[in-house]
């Protein structure tokens, strides 16, 4: 499938019918070609035949849950995932955006606030050649969404390499970002710790790529929110705390596979009441 087709593709994972019609006519009315599915095991199937752009996956299926579902899809593809969950408890977010998830709602949720959603995170980086993740033998489950297996730009009006005053590292080949032994190849969307290579989310990596950037710099919660919308400025669109809260949840997996010390921090620095920053360099 073209890429122009795939941006307008999207599998519906749900087991409710009702849902499932909602969801199928606001991403239609958006203009996708919209495949649904009834059970986590046909929405795997639907996804891998159709390579679509979007998938929107309920949390609670019949057969298998949601967590396991996102994992199996994040083998094969970089689809953006959208969780749809009826419980609000954090540890279903935290387990939803380490399953590989983008972003997440929750139940009963407004159609309009899904199509702006899945609209933000098409302004997104996708690799230019479209093409979906080969998953060899192996592979690990979040592979298929890490900064190694999706390409695409830089955000546009951001530096592609950091100054080595700034970083305490030698100067960084054009396209990469360095701090601390940490570099992020921002046109492969790679990351790696010393040379060891570090799998990330689509969001996770654009949100490190954000905070190497910049180094001197906080990042405002807010800020991180249109980042990730693809957004570079302020265009009016309220950011909500479950915004928030998503930029939160998805820092706390970026430090987890980073293995960052929250209380003696390597690279990511949180400062209380406004955002992040990279830890100074040493």
């Amino acid at each position: 499938m073209g890429e122009t087709g795939r941006e307008r593709t999207a599998v519906v994972v749900e087991d409710d019918a009702d849902v499932r019609l909602l969801l199928a006519a606001t991403l239609s009315q958006a203009g996708f070609t919209v495949h649904t599915a009834g059970s986590g095991a046909d929405g795997v199937a639907a996804v891998r035949e159709h390579a679509p752009a979007v998938v929107t996956l309920d949390l609670s299926l019949p057969d298998i849950d949601g967590f396991e579902v996102c994992r199996r899809i994040r083998a094969f593809s970089d689809a953006y995932v959208v969780m749809l969950t009826g419980r609000s408890e954090e540890i279903d977010t935290l387990l939803g955006l380490e399953s590989g998830a983008d972003d997440y709602l929750t139940k009963p949720f407004r159609p309009r606030e899904l199509r702006a959603r899945v609209e933000a995170m098409l302004r997104r980086p996708r690799r230019p050649d479209g093409a979906t993740v080969d998953a060899g033998p192996g592979a690990a489950a979040d592979t298929a969404a890490t900064g190694g297996s999706t390409g695409g730009a830089p955000p546009a009006g951001h530096p592609t390499t950091a100054s080595p005053a700034q970083t305490g590292t030698p100067p960084a080949q054009p396209g990469h970002l360095s701090h601390h032994g940490l570099r992020v190849d921002t046109a492969a969307r790679m990351v790696d710790i010393d040379g060891t290579p570090v799998h990330l989310t689509r969001s996770e990596f654009d949100l490190l790529a954000a905070l190497v950037a910049e180094p001197n710099r906080v990042l405002r919660k807010a800020e991180l929110v249109r980042r990730l919308w693809g957004q570079d400025y302020d265009t009016g669109t309220p950011v909500l705390d479950s915004d928030l809260r998503t930029v939160e949840v998805h820092m706390a997996n970026l430090r987890r596979k980073l293995g960052d010390d929250a209380a003696s921090p390597r690279f990511v620095v949180t400062v209380r009441g406004v955002g992040y920053r990279l830890a100074p360099a040493v």
